[in-house]
């Protein structure tokens, strides 16, 4: 029996951010000696931080990567660690993994698959490590194995797969197995996205079974760079079995999961396989190293948390957004947040998300470390509802057309999460800019010539005073836009677009109702329900920009919102044309006819093409679907194009006429 502890770390990096990423590489390896872990995996690009994007480019990013990893080599003694950097080779930057044992560097590995779809683009700053080749890297006066190699220290064989290169059919693992590695380390920054936690546990899982092997798998958590967040899910996995799992979208900078393994043991399933092994050492490079590896006197044992909210949509939505804000705050130095409060759906929301925020990470770290993390006085540091009192401001904005309905709904929400309430009455300064330009153009505005001009001053009037707001506090204004206005273009640019931060773009309208139902009735484990939403979902949407007799609401306006959302999944996601669109429509709503779905099919691509220009022009937005909008992460489209106009002529003639 020959048992080592194994262990893969969590960190909440910073791009750039050399002393604070060094920092948490140092917790983690402490925290991972006082365990006595023999093999300790870091995440990809753990050094710079995944996130640098184009700084990638700059030799300093390069050479300050490999100066902090100089520096960290001390820490190491007595335990392997692998740390991930950029590198750069004969004018090509490389996404390298450098393996790092007492003190001493073993060598490097670069990353052979680059992810290069939805919101990554690797392919752009990196290049892929060729299969098969390995060099003698001189960097800095000194030569170090670079290139597909195994690693072998203390009699332990160490193999890597860098995050992508799991994702793939060809993938290195099968090298790997076939020279009876023991361990194979997944250094990776997998950000967070519904549902994905299943997927990847499978891959952890299968890999370990199938190549018979200790699978580590690292990964970042929170909010690293402004839009993408990380869950921070840390596995091992052993032949086939889960035996250590981490804790997902955490409050922390640092979390280590590790677990106790028999090489031994693992050695003999290997044997009993019909996997075919090589008998040479010329697939791969074996890269040796002697050390004396810390041995673990505990025997190995089952430790995976049984989570049954892990596949809730509405938990992990509830859960990733609020981590998201968490970081986002205190990343950015911001002081709290604005929210302008309507009484409907969407500002409710994210007022909730920053309570839930505060409720979570006091959950968590406790009142005093939640203050300290967001730099807040210690007077704010009583209860968590002080901490929120502190954060948030919610502002309600009235013009001759608002109701009592929606703000005594805005009233109740704010009372509800503990935000401090204001009041502003910007009717006077709508009615200064229409006399204004009714004065200059010599005719008075009305609504039946001048609609949408009209409802739009309101939206925008409403922007100039919660900015100011913000800036007096030095507080982020948050805006309230959701993925299915995002995708028509019903929203108010400058208007109830304004923000330096958009958390719920990236979800759709009929979900987001759905889950403040649930939050009002039941919502997060541990939260419970917050009975005060009923003000805002008795409530049909409606942006209440039209005077009260035209009894607006968005559905009226645009479609209903389930409608909305599987157009824009088939026609955005799925690329069908017009026609297929209305195939996929008729199946799942036979109640509407042919002419309603027609109707709601061509105003959602005239919609959609006339209006880019605002999805561009969106305050960054959270990543939590890998099928969204954000044209900087996901869905790109031409500002000006020729709006479907050949094909929605033709969808008249093409979906045959009803009787």
């Amino acid at each position: 029996m020959h048992l080592v502890r194994v262990a893969a770390a969590a960190l909440n990096q910073t791009p750039l951010d050399w002393d604070g990423n060094q920092a948490r590489i140092l917790e983690a390896i402490r925290l991972a000696r006082r365990q006595g872990v023999a093999v300790l995996c870091l995440p990809e690009l753990c050094i710079p931080g995944y996130g640098c994007e184009d700084a990638f480019f700059s030799r300093g990013t390069i050479l300050e990567s490999w100066r902090v990893l100089q520096e960290l080599l001390p820490e190491t003694k007595g335990i392997v660690v692998a740390l991930g950097l950029p590198i750069m080779h004969r004018a090509a930057n490389y996404n390298a993994v450098c393996l790092v044992a007492d003190g001493h560097i073993v060598g490097l590995v670069g990353k052979r698959f680059l992810a290069g779809d939805g919101i990554h683009y690797e392919p752009r700053w990196f290049k892929g490590w060729p299969a098969g080749k390995f060099v003698q890297w001189e960097h800095d006066g000194h030569s170090y194995p670079l290139g597909d190699q195994i690693f072998e220290v203390g009699g332990l064989r160490i193999g890597f797969e860098i995050c992508e290169d799991a994702w793939v059919p060809n993938r290195p693992g099968v090298e790997l197995a076939s020279q009876g590695v023991d361990v194979i380390c997944n250094p990776s920054a997998s950000h967070f996205a519904f549902g994905k936690h299943e997927v990847r546990k499978q891959i952890v899982l299968n890999a370990s079974r199938s190549f018979r092997a200790t699978y580590v798998y690292s990964n970042f958590i929170g909010n690293e760079a402004g839009r993408v967040i990380y869950d921070g899910e840390c596995m091992i996995a052993s032949s086939g079995h889960l035996v250590a799992e981490g804790p997902r979208l955490g409050y922390g900078d640092v979390y280590l999961t590790s677990a106790v393994v028999d090489v031994d043991l693992a050695r003999m399933v290997h044997a009993r396989t019909t996997y075919a092994p090589t008998v040479d050492d010329n697939v791969r490079r074996i890269t040796r190293f002697d050390m004396k590896l810390p041995t673990a006197d505990l025997p190995p044992h089952t430790v995976a948390p049984d989570d049954a909210l892990r596949n809730d949509k509405r938990e992990e939505f509830s859960r990733a957004v609020a981590l998201g804000l968490f970081d986002y705050l205190r990343k950015s130095r911001s002081r709290g947040f604005v929210v302008s409060l309507s009484g409907g759906a969407d500002s409710a929301a994210v007022a909730y998300l920053v309570h839930l925020m505060v409720t979570l990470a006091t959950q968590e770290l406790g009142v005093e470390a939640t203050c300290a993390r967001l730099g807040l006085p210690e007077g704010a540091c009583t209860t968590p509802r002080a901490i929120v009192r502190a954060l948030l401001t919610c502002v309600y904005q009235a013009t001759a057309n608002s109701s009592d309905t929606t703000r005594n709904a805005a009233r109740a929400v704010a009372e509800a999460v503990g935000a401090e309430f204001l009041e502003f009455d910007v009717e006077p300064l709508v009615r200064a800019y229409v006399r204004t330009v009714e004065g200059a153009i010599g005719r008075e505005l009305g609504w039946k010539s001048d609609d949408i001009a009209l409802q739009n001053i309101q939206a925008r009037a409403r922007a100039p005073g919660v900015w100011l707001l913000a800036n007096l506090r030095g507080a982020l204004l948050l805006a309230t836009s959701n993925r299915s206005e995002a995708a028509v273009g019903y929203a108010t640019m400058d208007g109830d677009t304004c923000g330096g931060l958009s958390p719920i773009a990236g979800i759709d309208k009929a979900f987001l109702r759905q889950w403040l139902r649930w939050v009002e009735h039941e919502g997060p484990a541990g939260v419970g329900p917050t009975p005060a939403l009923r003000a805002v979902n008795v409530q049909a949407p409606t942006a209440e920009l039209r005077p009260a007799g035209a009894k607006q609401t968005d559905e009226d306006d645009l479609m209903p919102y389930p409608i909305l959302d599987v157009i824009e999944r088939a026609a955005i996601r799925d690329k069908l044309a017009p026609k297929e669109v209305y195939r996929v429509l008729a199946s799942r709503f036979p109640e509407h006819g042919r002419a309603q779905l027609l109707l709601w099919i061509k105003r959602f691509f005239r919609l959609w093409s006339q209006n880019q220009w605002k999805r561009e022009r969106y305050a960054p937005s959270f990543h939590l679907d890998d099928e969204n909008l954000d044209p900087k992460t996901w869905c790109r489209f031409p500002i000006l194009s020729g709006g479907f106009a050949r094909e929605l002529a033709e969808l008249e003639n093409v979906v045959p006429r009803e009787g």
